[in-house]
């Protein structure tokens, strides 16, 4: 048994692209039959994802409190964020210019006629920005976690993890009991792992199978080309970024990752990737613990690069498909605003929506495109979450090259 372990730890990235490749097949075959055999499907991938999210939450915020005290200075924490915030806004400002360029240039939208349907969804207010930034620090930590509020756990774990710099040895017992939850945590989680295989086979069978095939083949084009953008994006940008200012071959950063990109692929969710993503760079390449609390958890919170791509680039399309002519000023007040409102995105899946729903409003689209953007939402998500998780770990590997810990 212990040699199957080892074997199958080995060779589990095959065995996550298998169970995708799988899955999207299973998908397309069941459509509209065998309601028993999707609804195993269904619970089984319901069961995974839950199992990871069960710990994510108590993993960010224990990993960055141990990130912070093992660091032993606000100073090096300090550099750690802002040096991931500067290459997160950075490649986020990058990625909504390809996503407005792009699809301008090559006419995206022209020609296609697709029915529109109603929608209740609800866009996201640009006050919001602002309502965020008030509510940073949390009234109610225990409301922070209960509610899911990401952005309000990574400023309470840090105010945590600083008093406890402050405080020295009489901060030892809470220490150390963060210490234990963290590797309980760890524990669970490499647990779950093994079943990552099942889990993303079970959560992609069905995705295909509610869009069905007549909505895959009708914006077939379409979702080519703006997955050829998205992994152009990945290999140009954060390639680069890796090659030049991380010091690291890029085939074998691609490779290195190949396990958090598959999993965030199928499930859609950054947030759910973050255990996989941290083991990935910790142990294939070599960066520090210290930086992985911070930069990956703070990543899967505001590094939306791909989200940003997509907001700006389905606005085209539409705006195209409709004969609504987008000014050059328009498209700098939705490159502005995509910046802001992708940083505000939550890492879950469909969390997306509401934000194209404001974008698609100051672009005087009509509410009709909402029903169409809905029904290939979780076809784009999934590769806009791929995308982002690469920019998690892109950005980590810079970081391991130019903040000298030792220092």
């Amino acid at each position: 048994m212990k040699k199957f372990y080892a074997w199958y730890q080995k060779h589990i990235t095959s065995a996550i692209f298998i169970g995708l490749i799988l899955g999207i097949l299973t998908g397309l075959f069941l459509a509209g039959r065998f309601e028993p055999v999707l609804t195993v499907t269904s619970l089984l991938g319901s069961i995974y994802m839950n199992a990871l999210n069960m710990m994510i939450f108590p993993l960010v915020f224990c990993s960055i409190i141990m990130g912070i005290t093992s660091i032993g200075n606000a100073r090096t924490t300090g550099k750690i964020t802002g040096y991931s915030m500067i290459f997160f806004l950075c490649t986020t400002g990058l990625a909504s210019l390809a996503g407005l360029i792009i699809p301008r240039l090559i006419r995206l939208g022209k020609g296609v006629n697709f029915e529109m349907a109603t929608s209740d969804i609800q866009a996201t207010e640009m006050t919001s920005i602002l309502d965020t930034v008030k509510n940073l620090i949390p009234s109610n930590p225990v409301a922070a976690f209960a509610n899911g509020n990401m952005l309000q756990v990574l400023v309470f774990a840090v105010i945590i993890g600083f008093t406890l710099l402050a405080i020295k040895e009489k901060g030892e017992p809470l220490l150390h009991l963060i210490d234990s939850c963290n590797e309980v945590c760890l524990k669970i989680i490499s647990t779950v792992m093994y079943f990552t295989p099942i889990g993303v086979f079970c959560t992609i069978v069905p995705v295909v199978e509610a869009n069905g095939t007549k909505t895959i083949l009708s914006l077939a084009t379409q979702l080519i080309i703006l997955y050829v953008t998205f992994y152009g994006f990945a290999l140009i940008i954060y390639g680069g970024s890796v090659k030049i200012l991380g010091k690291t071959s890029p085939v074998k950063f691609f490779k290195a990752i190949m396990p958090a990109t598959l999993n965030a692929f199928g499930t859609c969710s950054s947030s759910a990737t973050i255990p996989i993503s941290k083991q990935c760079v910790e142990e294939e390449l070599g960066v520090s613990n210290k930086i992985t609390s911070i930069t990956i958890p703070l990543g899967a919170t505001v590094n939306m690069d791909a989200v940003s791509i997509l907001m700006s680039f389905m606005i085209m399309f539409f705006a195209n498909a409709c004969g609504i002519n987008v000014s050059i000023s328009m498209m700098i007040i939705i490159l502005l605003a995509n910046v802001l409102l992708s940083v505000g995105t939550p890492g879950i899946p469909g969390g997306a929506i509401a934000s194209f729903a404001a974008l698609a409003t100051m672009a005087g689209l009509p509410a009709g495109v909402m029903g169409v953007y809905i029904s290939i939402n979780t076809l784009c998500d999934m590769g806009a979450t791929c995308v982002n998780v690469i920019g998690d770990l892109a950005a980590c590997v810079v970081l391991k090259e130019k903040i000298k810990l030792d220092e």
